[in-house]
């Protein structure tokens, strides 16, 4: 079935992929396969198509491959924000078809933008950043368990157990930097994302792995895709406190502890965030303010491809 539509919605799961088109009748499925997936993508018309799709971890990767080599432009939504837009829809059941009409109805309505196509290799140091912290969080867990622990052989135990996680970490960290040092564009965005202060190799790198969007966005648009945009809160006469939410949650948390190591340097972020204790803002605000003002920072660079200037 040729789908002419410019709306598509995609349901992933493991096996399979339901498709719909914005308007259309009937939903077709396909194996989540990449010959199964070529084939398909080669019935759509490259101008003025999107496939919507909704993060689904590991098992919408084959399909982004898919539509990049065969050039269609799709965009990942949050879950939670497709089924928010479900149900101001209207639409309380879920099954794989209806989710699929519903993204593709979803991405009309809404006139949703592509993503950047994905690129071999920062997918491959998205996967090398997201195992790094993978260790580091068991490694945290380890150590905790240490503290607890007073029998002499279930120490040793984790003693060597930790002893491995640092052996690991230090292997993937070490591949990471392999992996940037390969791939030409990736070492440009390193070497830009990291003249910014209190920006070290880790935050660089799942910055340059999970926000391939950085230049190619507004300072406002990529504040939000990370969730430290803050948000109002007012309903009539009331002025309720802005706060953040939502967003893509490992950049944030990157974001904030480079937030807090650049208040070690001598830098216009280090000025920025005493100003605003000054004025009055608590400790934790003014560091997601810090946070927010290092991501615009770091987009204006990205954009004008031009290191920190302090």
């Amino acid at each position: 079935m040729t789908l002419s539509p410019t709306w598509i919605g995609i349901d992933v799961s493991k096996a399979w992929l339901d498709i719909a088109s914005s308007g259309g009748e009937g939903v077709q499925r396909i194996a989540n396969t990449m010959d199964a997936i070529a084939a398909f993508a080669a019935t759509l018309e490259r101008e003025g198509t999107l496939v919507v799709l909704e993060a689904s971890g590991v098992y919408d990767r084959s399909l982004r491959a898919g539509l990049a080599l065969a050039g269609i432009g799709h965009v990942r939504v949050n879950p939670l924000r497709a089924r928010d837009f479900a149900r101001a829809s209207g639409q309380l059941a879920k099954t794989d078809a209806l989710d699929a009409a519903m993204l593709a109805e979803m991405g009309r309505a809404l006139r949703l933008v592509a993503d950047p196509l994905p690129e071999a290799g920062r997918e491959r140091l998205g996967l090398l950043s997201r195992r790094r912290d993978q260790l580091v969080a068991m490694r945290t867990q380890e150590k905790q368990r240490r503290i607890e622990i007073t029998d002499s052989f279930i120490g040793a135990d984790l003693d060597r157990h930790l002893a491995g996680l640092n052996q690991a970490i230090a292997a993937i960290e070490v591949e990471i930097q392999n992996q940037i040092g390969s791939d030409a564009a990736l070492a440009q965005d390193q070497a830009l994302i990291r003249s910014v202060p209190g920006i070290g190799p880790v935050t660089a790198s799942v910055l340059a792995a999970l926000m391939p969007e950085l230049g190619r966005r507004s300072g406002k648009q990529i504040a939000t895709l990370a969730g430290l945009a803050p948000l109002n809160n007012d309903s009539g006469l009331r002025r309720g406190q802005r706060s953040i939410r939502g967003g893509r949650r490992r950049v944030r948390q990157a974001l904030y502890m480079a937030a807090v190591a650049s208040l070690r340097t001598q830098s216009p972020l280090n000025a920025f965030y005493h100003r605003l204790r000054q004025a009055g803002k608590p400790p934790k605000p003014a560091l997601v303010a810090l946070a927010r003002k290092l991501l615009v920072t770091i987009n204006a660079i990205m954009k004008n491809r031009t290191s920190f200037a302090t």
